[in-house]
C-alpha cells in the first residue's frame, strides 16, 4: 500500500497517510482526477482555499518500465474553470514513485504571503519556509536548491508567473541534466501552486530502490516486449532522429499548421523552422539532436538547443513551441523561438497558451506578425508583471476580451495547440469535447487523419474514432507511460501484451484490455461530471464560430463536424 502526502498550507504541516481503499490501484491522471472529483467543490474558486493541487506519478512510474517517468498534476483549472490534469516528464515522477508516494495533495491557503518548499525523502515530508526564494526564476531557483539539497534531487517549481497566480503559469520539472525545462503547463497548475504559497517540491530518493512488482518475472517479460515494440516503431525512430520537430513540415504540408493566429494553414517559411533545419544547425553548433530528458526514456525525443557559440539555451525545443512562437506569430527564426522557450521555462509559463495570447494580440494590432524581438519583449513583460504582461499572462481568452478580438482559438478558455481543426477534423473533435479544453494530448488524431484511416477534411467517422482515442489516452495517462508509447503499444500486438503484463504484474492481478478501457472510461466520466457540476454545458463543447465560417488555405476547407455529432462523444 502506498502513501499520500497531505500538506495543509494553512497550518504549515505535512502528514503521511495510507492511500485509502477508494483510491487503491489508481495512479497518474486517474488518481488526480478522482481526488479532485471527490474532494474539490466544482464551483469553488480555483485560487481559493477549497481547491487542491494533486501531484501523482503513474502506475508504472518508479519501476524499470521503458518510458514510464510521467507525472500527473491535477486541480480545478484557473484557466478553464473546469477539471485539469497536466502531464509532465523529467525526473520528479520517477523519484516520487521510488519513495512509495502515490500522491501529494496540497490543501487550503497559507496564512500571510510567505513561501514554503516541500522536502520529500525516505525520512518523510517536511514543509520548510523559503521566503528568500521569492521572485526567483526557475533556473536560478533550481540551482540554489541543488546546491542546498544535492544535485541528484528532483525538483518541481514555479517561477514568477506562478507567484503572480496568472493562468498561464506552469509547474516546472527538472530533466535528467537537472534543468527546469519540463513543464506541467496546460491549464495553469502553477497558479494554483502559487496560490498555496509553495515555491518548490524537492524530492530526494537516496536510499530507495525501483518500485518492485508483485510478479517481478512477469513484469520483466512485459517490459522487454514493450522495449522491442518501442524500438521497432518507425515513428519513434524518427523521433529519435529529429524529436517532435519532425512534425513541422508534415503538418505544414497537410495544410493544418496554424499560421498568424489561425489565418492560414501553411507557413511559407517553414524550412527555416523545421526539424530538418534544426538538426543541421545543432550538428554545426555542437548541440544534441537526440537526448533522453526523462527517466527510463529509450526513445530520446528530446534535444539540447545551443547558440552559435555552443552555449546552452534550452531543452527541449519541441513542435508545439516551434509553432506557438514561430508560424503562429509569423516568426521564421529558430534562435528567437529557442529564446522564447527559455524565457517561458524560466518565468514558468505555458509556451502554447502564451504564444496563442501573443498571436491574438498581434492580430489585434499590438505588434506586427513576424516581429520576433517584439514577441520576446512581450514575454518579458509577463515575467515582470506589468499591466500588459498580466493581461497576456492570463491567457488567450482574456487577451481576446481585452483587445476586442474575434479570432480567439480557444475551447473552454484554453488555447488550441499546433493543429488547425479545419485541416485535421479529428483534432477539432478533441479540442471541442475533451474535458481538458483544447488539449491535443487528450485525444491525438493526427495519424488517423493523415495515414488514410479518415479523411481529414470530412466529418465521417471522426467522433467515433475520437471517442476511442480519448478513452485510450485517459488510461495511458494513468500508467505513467509517455504519449509516444501509445502507438507502438496499440499498433504492435507484442507491445500491447507487454503493457498489459506490466500493469497486471505491478499489482499482482490479471489485467485485461477490457480493464484498461474501463479505466479510461471511468476517468473521462469523472472529469465530465466535474465540469457539468462546475456549470459547463454542451455549449462549451464547441469550437469558436470562425472555424466553421472561415475556410482556410491552402485546402479551402472549414470545420464541418455538426454540433449534434459532437454531443454523441460521451455516449459510452
Amino acid at each position: 500500500m502506498g502513501k499520500i502526502v497531505r500538506v495543509d498550507m494553512s497550518e504549515g504541516k505535512a502528514r503521511l497517510e495510507e492511500t485509502p481503499k477508494s483510491y487503491a490501484n489508481l495512479a497518474g491522471r486517474g488518481l488526480t482526477s478522482m481526488i479532485v472529483g471527490s474532494e474539490v467543490p466544482a464551483r469553488c474558486h480555483a485560487l481559493g482555499r477549497r481547491n487542491k493541487l494533486v501531484i501523482a506519478p503513474g502506475a508504472l512510474t518508479g519501476t524499470g518500465a521503458p518510458n514510464s517517468g510521467r507525472l500527473s498534476i491535477g486541480c480545478k483549472s484557473p484557466l478553464t474553470e473546469g477539471i485539469k490534469e497536466s502531464n509532465v516528464g523529467g525526473t520528479p515522477g520517477h523519484q516520487l514513485g521510488r519513495l512509495g508516494i502515490d500522491a501529494v495533495v496540497l490543501e487550503s491557503l497559507p496564512q500571510g504571503d510567505g513561501l514554503h518548499l516541500l522536502h520529500l525523502s525516505k525520512r518523510g515530508a517536511e514543509l520548510i519556509p523559503c521566503g528568500e526564494y521569492k521572485g526567483l526564476k526557475n533556473y536560478e531557483l533550481v540551482k540554489k536548491l541543488q546546491d542546498r539539497f544535492g544535485s541528484k534531487t528532483s525538483i518541481l517549481s514555479i517561477g514568477p508567473v506562478g507567484e503572480m497566480k496568472l493562468s498561464t503559469a506552469t509547474v516546472a520539472a527538472t530533466d535528467t541534466s537537472g534543468f527546469p525545462c519540463r513543464h506541467a503547463a496546460r491549464g495553469g497548475p502553477g497558479a494554483v501552486m502559487g496560490s498555496k504559497g509553495l515555491k518548490a517540491v524537492v524530492i530526494d530518493d537516496e536510499g530507495t530502490a525501483r518500485v518492485s512488482a508483485a510478479d517481478p518475472e512477469k513484469f520483466k517479460t512485459g517490459a522487454r516486449r514493450c522495449t522491442r515494440a518501442f524500438k521497432g516503431n518507425a515513428f519513434t525512430q524518427r523521433l529519435k532522429d529529429y524529436g517532435t520537430s519532425i512534425l513541422v513540415k508534415g503538418i505544414n504540408s497537410a495544410g493544418a499548421f496554424p499560421t498568424r493566429n489561425f489565418r492560414e494553414g501553411y507557413f511559407k517559411e517553414v524550412d527555416r523552422i523545421s526539424g530538418e533545419h534544426m538538426k543541421e544547425l545543432l550538428a554545426a553548433r555542437g548541440g544534441k539532436q537526440s537526448h533522453a530528458g526523462c527517466s527510463t526514456c529509450i526513445i530520446r525525443c528530446s534535444n539540447v538547443y545551443v547558440d552559435e557559440q555552443g552555449s546552452y539555451i534550452t531543452s527541449s525545443l519541441e513542435y508545439e513551441t516551434i509553432w506557438a512562437h514561430g508560424a503562429n506569430l509569423g516568426v521564421a527564426d529558430l534562435d528567437s523561438i529557442a529564446w522564447a522557450d527559455r524565457l517561458c521555462d524560466d518565468y514558468g509559463m505555458d509556451t502554447m497558451e502564451i504564444g496563442a495570447a501573443i498571436g491574438v494580440a498581434m492580430d489585434a494590432g499590438l505588434k506586427p506578425f513576424g516581429d520576433s524581438q517584439g514577441a520576446l519583449e512581450l514575454l518579458k513583460e509577463v515575467g515582470e508583471g506589468t499591466p500588459l504582461g498580466r493581461i497576456l499572462g492570463s491567457g488567450s481568452w482574456i487577451t481576446g476580451k481585452v483587445f476586442g478580438a474575434t479570432r480567439v482559438p480557444t475551447v473552454k478558455r484554453q488555447a488550441m495547440a499546433a493543429y488547425d481543426p479545419r485541416g485535421l477534423h479529428g483534432m477539432g473533435v478533441t479540442y471541442a469535447t475533451s474535458p481538458m479544453g483544447a488539449d491535443h494530448t487528450a485525444g491525438v488524431m493526427v495519424h488517423q487523419n493523415l495515414d488514410g484511416e479518415l479523411d481529414p477534411h470530412k466529418p465521417d467517422g471522426q467522433v467515433d474514432t475520437c471517442r476511442q482515442v480519448q478513452i485510450r489516452l485517459a488510461a495511458v495517462d494513468c500508467t505513467g507511460l509517455c504519449l509516444f508509447a501509445n502507438r507502438p503499444i496499440f499498433l504492435n500486438p507484442e507491445g500491447l501484451q507487454g503493457m498489459l503484463e506490466m500493469m497486471g504484474a505491478r499489482y499482482g492481478v490479471v489485467y485485461t484490455l477490457d480493464d484498461f478501457f474501463a479505466l479510461g472510461r471511468k476517468v473521462l466520466r469523472t472529469e465530465r461530471e466535474f465540469n457539468l457540476a462546475a456549470g459547463m454545458t454542451r455549449a462549451d463543447d464547441r469550437l469558436p464560430e470562425f472555424f466553421k465560417e472561415e475556410k482556410i488555405p491552402p485546402h479551402n476547407v472549414a470545420f464541418t463536424v455538426e454540433d449534434e455529432d459532437l454531443d454523441r462523444l460521451f455516449e459510452f
